[in-house]
């Protein structure tokens, strides 16, 4: 009797912790799902766009919205005359320009100009798909 005893607490032992780890399998899953749905990091995101020139061109889809106006010029951003961004709007020389800039989970705005000189520049950049990608840029320098 004692020998069927410790047999049946054997038994429901190793049933348990083979219930427990089963469980704590499905958990670890059920969280990676939920983590993997969140959109990419902005931050992330930014620092490689103004460091990886293929990645950049990854994350513009051409026409962007916006121009290139130089004074005499309105030209759409096309694949074959975008010159790439290197400067983060953090990095930007605030005592030659003024700079402005907003982020909210889905978009990020940046402006940067020259008081009464007509240069300025802003760029929207917002999630598409769960990544971010670059949607709209003015470049004025009349």
């Amino acid at each position: 009797m004692k020998q069927s005893t410790k047999l049946f607490s054997l038994l429901f032992l190793l049933a348990f912790i083979s219930f427990s780890s089963c469980k704590t399998t499905k958990d670890k899953t059920s969280s990676k799902a939920v983590t993997s749905s969140f959109d990419e990091d902005f931050d992330k995101f930014y620092n490689r766009f103004h460091t990886d020139s293929i990645f950049q061109l990854s994350r513009i889809v051409f026409p962007l919205s916006g121009m290139q106006v130089d004074g005499i010029e309105e030209n759409k951003w096309e694949k074959e005359n975008w010159v790439l961004f290197k400067t983060r709007i953090y990095d930007v020389d605030t005592t030659r320009f003024k700079v402005k800039y907003k982020k909210t989970s889905k978009t990020f705005t940046q402006k940067a100009w020259v008081e009464n000189s007509g240069f300025s520049s802003e760029c929207r950049f917002e999630i598409v798909n769960k990544k971010w990608h670059l949607v709209y840029f003015l470049d004025q320098n009349n």
